[in-house]
């Protein structure tokens, strides 16, 4: 397993849409290693392929506490069925966005019809944080982030400051 190196806010790799997968393959199920092994060396919780460069329809989470044993999921293709009317809201974070958090809302709870990392079709139920982190990645695979969710003002505030952080480490 590869710990891969994050895209980061300005980045415009982050704003593409990502592609289906067709198949699920010893090359994939790789990918999906590297993924768990980059996101749990950040550390996080969730991270679309997009975020380390690949444009596909992947994502890992694992909302597991400190102290758990670790519970890896892999969403292949995630599809969200169905949203709640009901809403909560949590505190956000990205790892390509680090060391910025902002409350977002999103729907309660949410069903999502996946691959798992053998192919197999498979349909869940999520609420809580799991709900929060699959929206989370799942808009990442949109080229949507998290600070789409807050106000423009703030949201143009911190492009602004990654920006500029870029351009100064391009120096």
């Amino acid at each position: 397993m590869t710990i891969k190196p994050l895209i980061i806010l300005p980045d415009p790799i982050l704003r593409q849409a990502s592609k289906p997968i067709e198949r699920v393959d010893d090359e994939l199920k790789r990918l999906a290693d590297d993924m768990l092994e980059t996101m749990y060396d950040a550390p996080g919780i969730g991270l679309a392929a997009i975020q380390i460069g690949v444009p596909r329809r992947m994502l890992v989470i694992d909302v597991s506490r400190e102290g758990e044993d670790k519970q890896p999921q892999v969403f292949i293709n995630p599809e969200i069925l169905k949203s709640s009317d009901e809403r909560s809201v949590y505190e956000e974070g990205c790892l390509s966005i680090p060391d910025y958090y902002a409350e977002v809302e999103r729907p309660a709870t949410i069903t999502v019809k996946y691959l798992d990392r053998d192919g197999k079709e498979l349909t869940a139920e999520a609420d809580g944080l799991l709900a929060t982190c699959l929206q989370h990645e799942i808009d990442h695979l949109n080229g949507v982030l998290f600070i789409d969710h807050i106000s423009r003002l703030k949201r143009e505030m911190v492009i602004k400051k990654f920006t500029k952080a870029a351009k100064s480490k391009a120096i």
